[in-house]
């Protein structure tokens, strides 16, 4: 068994290393949805993988394809069987379209530690992490205690339509899920998420002449309106949940009463019980007016995860992070992932593995090297021990 202390010692000699590899997987953008772009870059991350881990697989979904890597673990069951295994749960999509990294490209700071570029903080710079992980483990001898997979989805940033599965299929029969998605400020891990839901509204109304015939109509856009505010009433009652119309249309002219109008709706809440009464009024409307329409489509949906304060995996991560000198803190983010599903599955998770730094989505993103490779040595050493 490797010990903390020399995996951390060993993997801050990998600076230079983890740049090269950092300034790389940036490199090759990976907007969502570009089934070529993730193509090349999955060819890449599995071509990094490979190197230590026993099998390599990229499963194929409606963006390009997905990725999932397995290591074998030491430890087995009583009938020899392989123990349960633990679920490692990362991206490789960004939003920033193509281009981007011609014009902000992957740049060390002066400090020698900030990076900046698309995509270094969320979540490029895990995926690195990830990979010298297990290269940590593979050049001291040591092993994963238990059997390892790691699942890398390119659809997460629209809400993992496809993804979603994937991280389901493997999360069965898990023993613990480690996201590894960007930590929360000061690099706290997260242990709860809101739940995050899009929604779909679509009004089928009836046409007429608004000005000679407007009784004859029937206005889906009025129609609308009333259901979103219905709708806003009902989130406003809720003191956990949050609402937002993203995008709104509808209608052909003005001298035309609408046949039609939709909306996409943004949900967030932080317990099941808030979901459930949000999804019964928007996928289950009734209409204001008798000869409206409505139809409702759930676009993407991830359930709450509660954050429970005593979350043991949380704490056997910290006592991990104290013995290699490191303060690891825990908190909840307002923002959803893949771990929504695993955690409000009741399986132990965490997720904000991935290195310290801010601007995720913006012009200013960027990421520690130091806490990359600290982050490293903490997988490592879990993985190690646990």
């Amino acid at each position: 068994m490797a010990e903390p202390t020399e995996l951390l010692s060993l993997v801050r000699t990998f600076g230079d290393a983890a740049l090269e590899r950092w300034s790389r997987l940036v490199s090759l953008e990976t907007p969502s949805g570009d089934a070529d772009r993730a193509a090349v870059f999955g060819r890449e991350l599995a071509a990094g993988l490979a190197a230590t881990a026993d099998r390599v697989e990229q499963p194929p979904g409606p963006g390009g394809d997905h990725l999932v890597a397995y290591w074998n673990g030491r430890e087995t069951t009583d009938d020899g069987s392989p123990a349960g295994h633990t679920l490692l749960v990362a991206h490789s999509d960004t939003v920033f379209p193509a281009g981007t990294v011609a014009r902000r490209p992957f740049t060390l700071a002066e400090d020698g530690d900030t990076v900046t570029g698309p995509g270094v903080f969320d979540m490029k710079g895990s995926l690195v992490a990830v990979e010298l992980a297990m290269d940590l483990l593979s050049r001291t001898g040591a092993t994963p205690r238990r059997p390892v997979r790691l699942v890398v989805v390119n659809d997460e940033e629209i809400g993992s339509p496809d993804g979603s599965r994937l991280v389901a299929r493997h999360a069965e029969g898990a023993h613990a899920v480690l996201g590894l998605e960007p930590p929360l400020p000061g690099g706290a891990l997260k242990i709860g998420r809101r739940g995050v839901a899009r929604v779909r509204l679509r009004v089928r109304g009836v046409s007429a002449h608004a000005g000679l015939d407007a009784a004859l109509g029937v206005s889906a856009i009025d129609e609308l309106v009333d259901q979103l505010a219905r709708l806003r009433a009902t989130a406003d009652a809720l003191p956990d949940a949050a609402l937002n119309v993203g995008t709104i249309s509808g209608g052909t002219r003005a001298n035309v009463v609408a046949d039609h109008a939709e909306a996409e709706i943004g949900l967030r809440y932080a317990t099941a019980e808030t979901e459930r009464a949000l999804m019964s009024a928007l996928l289950e409307p009734t209409p204001v007016r008798e000869r409206a329409a409505l139809s409702a489509e759930k676009l993407s949906h991830r359930p709450a995860w509660a954050m429970d304060p005593a979350n043991p995996l949380a704490a056997e991560l910290t006592t991990l992070a104290a013995a290699l000198g490191l303060a690891l803190p825990i908190g909840s983010s307002g923002g959803a992932g893949d771990t929504n599903l695993t955690g409000a599955l009741g399986i132990p998770t965490v997720d904000g593995l991935g290195p310290a730094g801010a601007g995720a989505h913006g012009e200013d993103e960027h990421a520690s090297l130091s806490s990359l490779l600290e982050r490293a040595a903490l997988v490592a050493t879990y993985l190690n021990t646990h």
